[in-house]
């Protein structure tokens, strides 16, 4: 049997980045992605927004790694010629109700460390955006977009040059705990039957981290690993582009599972709009054209030059949640599995947005929990 001193399941952004970091030349390490190429699922169907830890309770996991990965996610792409551009950020308040509420979200701003957010009003918020309809706004100057396939191509770059070996079209389909390490069973893309024995093993399989848990023994429910599928519709602006805002402009966020429909700049000059956030049972792709009465609907009040002509169905993608409709709102998990007597597994669940922002900062941290378990 084969042997391999890390296997990381999932090459996804956050499985990436955690490859990169924890790759050393004379260590063994394994990515397993069960799609033909990286980031076929939440990584390539987002946003691409590079967040200012804005909304995340302060001292969660969401909020340190989001701030850290901001600061690391600018510095990398300066350093290695990825895509990206700092457009800056409002949160836009066009009711007083919104704007009584804008001073609470600032605090959790500043609480997280979030650098340079700040209230403006009226004639600034012209100044900063002439087009944009609203009486208050939180300006949020870290804010940004990144081509997130560049990203993920660093860090598939940087991983294999200290060595790391990545296996597309492979699936783990089964894994048992045996000799100080885990035996990971896998289907490959012809159907033969391949098993492999591993040191450590990280699960960053998104979408499907949490039947990689339980696949490791653990209770998902028990855990609060299973993964609800939030499902997010965009539509791109085929008109008028000129109008819309180069910045990025949210709404005041409707309530805590969601940040609302937003603009989303393109690096190529392009405008969408999204995502329309909405509970699936299953992974579903399809974008319902009917939503652009919702959506008109939604961006008028602070978008008021849109027309129906203007937008067309664009794309949708879907978010690794921890909870489900009705349930509050949960963290990220980033936890070594010791005590549950999976000493080696660490396992990465719900890891949704801010999860590309936060990219940067999951790899180290993620790595110097692979050191300990190594020794």
């Amino acid at each position: 049997m084969d042997r391999v001193e890390v296997a990381i399941i999932g090459a996804g952004v956050v499985g990436l980045s955690v490859a990169a970091s924890a790759a050393k030349q004379g260590r063994s390490l394994l990515v397993l992605e069960r799609h033909e190429a990286f980031g076929r699922e939440s990584s390539s169907r987002n946003s691409e927004v590079i967040h200012a830890s804005i909304y995340y309770p302060p001292d969660s996991l969401k909020g340190r790694l989001c701030l850290e990965g901001n600061e690391r996610i600018y510095r990398l792409c300066a350093e290695h010629g990825i895509a990206h551009a700092n457009t800056g950020k409002l949160v836009v308040a066009w009711t007083e109700e919104q704007a009584a509420g804008l001073p609470d979200l600032l605090a959790t701003a500043r609480a997280n460390g979030a650098r340079g957010v700040r209230l403006v009003e009226g004639e600034e918020i012209r100044r900063l955006e002439p087009r944009v309809a609203a009486i208050a706004a939180l300006h949020c100057p870290s804010s940004g977009v990144v081509d997130s396939h560049a990203l993920m191509k660093h860090f598939e770059t940087v991983a294999r040059s200290r060595g790391a070996v990545f296996a597309y079209g492979v699936e783990a389909k089964a894994i048992d705990r045996r000799d100080g390490g885990f035996v990971v069973r896998v289907a490959e893309a012809s159907g033969e039957p391949y098993e492999f024995w591993s040191r450590a093993l990280v699960n960053s399989a998104g979408l499907e981290s949490g039947r990689v848990a339980a696949l490791c023994g653990i209770d998902e429910d028990e855990a609060l690993y299973r993964i609800h599928y939030r499902k997010g519709v965009y539509f791109r602006a085929h008109r008028k582009l000129a109008l819309y805002p180069r910045m990025l402009v949210y709404p005041f966020p409707p309530d805590r599972s969601t940040v609302g429909i937003h603009t989303v700049p393109d690096l190529a000059g392009g405008m969408r709009l999204g995502p329309h956030d909405s509970w699936s049972p299953s992974v579903d792709y399809g974008v319902d054209g009917s939503l652009l009465d919702l959506f008109l609907a939604s961006c008028r009040p602070w978008l008021p030059f849109l027309e129906a002509e203007d937008l067309q169905p664009d794309m949708a993608g879907i978010q690794a949640k921890r909870y489900g409709p009705g349930e509050p709102v949960r963290d990220f998990v980033i936890r070594e599995e010791s005590d549950r007597g999976l000493l080696g597994l660490i396992d990465l669940i719900g890891i949704e947005s801010p999860g590309l922002t936060a990219s940067p900062a999951i790899g180290p941290h993620v790595a110097r929990m692979v050191d300990e378990i190594l020794g």
